[in-house]
């Protein structure tokens, strides 16, 4: 029964690893965003770190990736159980953290293919947790499937397979696309709440200064306000959260008007999506004047998408020579929409036909 348990436990364990480090492989850009947004100052105000945010994300994942692998094949099983307790003890805490201190809604263990809460990241990791103690309790029954020469081969080709995985998408896009933008959607369509769909249940608090003493009062304690008190402040504490939709803060913005509602009506129109005009990639940028060219004659109308200021934008028209105009959204919001900087959205009436890496803007289909 031991031995039957244990192998359970190896098999389970070994296929997450494996399937949730792929699924991260498969977008390291955006498990990259969630690492910064753990150094970030509310959450473990480490800001010195961020920089580091892709390189760590890509260690991580492959180590995840080849940890199930040597697992499954009980390569080296002492030191890969080992490694596997102090990866998933280091992670619990992050998820405990995550979900105690409600600091960060999502913590990407499964990327964008599957949201988990704060605290089922917490259970799934405790879960995780559980199973890797019966391998490090059992650890002479992870025994080795294949003779040394062969072992080594699947374990190092496994890190080889997943470095290549990774350059690939990072000099070109997810190979699966599991973001609310991928190919397909309608922009629209993807913002619209369903009839009869859940509301949030929102309760309004108000702070008022009671004596030097900043007071917190429900709608129902208005009455009980003290004279002489001053407002201070007002907050909404979300009871129950409501239905949101997949698409909800897309905006083209422009002197202080959202576009989007005449411009996702355009029958061929290219979005070029630079979240951060100041560290686009300048080998990318210096093809979209080349593009719009194209694009024009073809009866496209081209416009850019970023979060940068109206000098930058300024600054990287005249630099690139660039003649169509800028729209700002949310910089969440682009770096969602797609992973490079800059990469090109071709849309028909607001329905994405086609997305490219600036690496491959020769593949646009015009």
């Amino acid at each position: 029964m031991k031995n039957v348990i244990t192998q359970f436990s190896r098999i389970f364990v070994g296929l997450l690893f494996i399937i949730s480090g792929l699924i991260k492989l498969n977008d390291p850009v955006g498990f990259s965003y969630k690492l910064a947004e753990y150094f970030s100052e509310p959450v473990f105000n480490m800001p010195f770190l961020v920089p580091f945010s892709l390189a760590l994300a890509l260690f991580l994942v492959i180590i995840e990736v080849v940890l199930g692998v040597m697992l499954l094949i009980g390569y080296k099983s002492k030191f890969t159980i080992w490694s596997l307790l102090l990866m998933i003890v280091f992670f619990t805490f992050l998820t405990f953290y995550s979900a105690y201190f409600d600091v960060v809604k999502d913590c990407g263990c499964f990327g964008d293919a599957l949201k988990l809460t704060p605290w089922q990241s917490f259970t799934k990791d405790v879960v995780l947790l559980f199973f890797i103690l019966i391998l490090f309790i059992n650890k002479k029954l992870v025994t080795p499937l294949f003779n040394k020469s062969i072992q080594n081969i699947i374990a190092y080709a496994s890190i080889f397979l997943c470095m290549l995985m990774a350059v690939w998408v990072l000099n070109h896009l997810p190979i699966i696309d599991f973001r609310p933008y991928k190919v397909g959607t309608n922009i629209e369509k993807g913002m619209e709440i369903p009839e009869g769909a859940p509301k949030s249940v929102v309760e309004m608090v108000f702070i008022y200064n009671v004596k030097g003493v900043n007071t917190e009062f429900k709608e129902a304690d208005l009455m009980a306000i003290p004279e002489g008190a001053t407002f201070v402040d007002r907050k909404d504490n979300v009871l129950s959260e409501g239905y949101v939709p997949p698409i909800h803060d897309f905006t083209m913005m422009k002197d202080d008007s959202d576009y989007k509602e005449e411009l996702l009506q355009e029958p061929k129109l290219i979005m070029a999506v630079s979240y951060d005009l100041t560290i686009a990639d300048e080998a990318g940028m210096s093809q979209l004047k080349k593009l719009n060219d194209a694009a024009v004659a073809k009866g496209y109308k081209m416009v850019g998408m970023t979060n940068s200021s109206q000098e930058e934008i300024a600054k990287a028209k005249k630099k690139y020579g660039l003649d169509f105009e800028y729209y700002t959204c949310d910089a969440i919001t682009l770096k969602t929409i797609e992973r490079a900087n800059p990469s090109l959205i071709v849309l028909e009436k607001g329905t994405i036909k086609q997305k490219v890496h600036y690496n491959d803007i020769t593949d646009l289909k015009l």
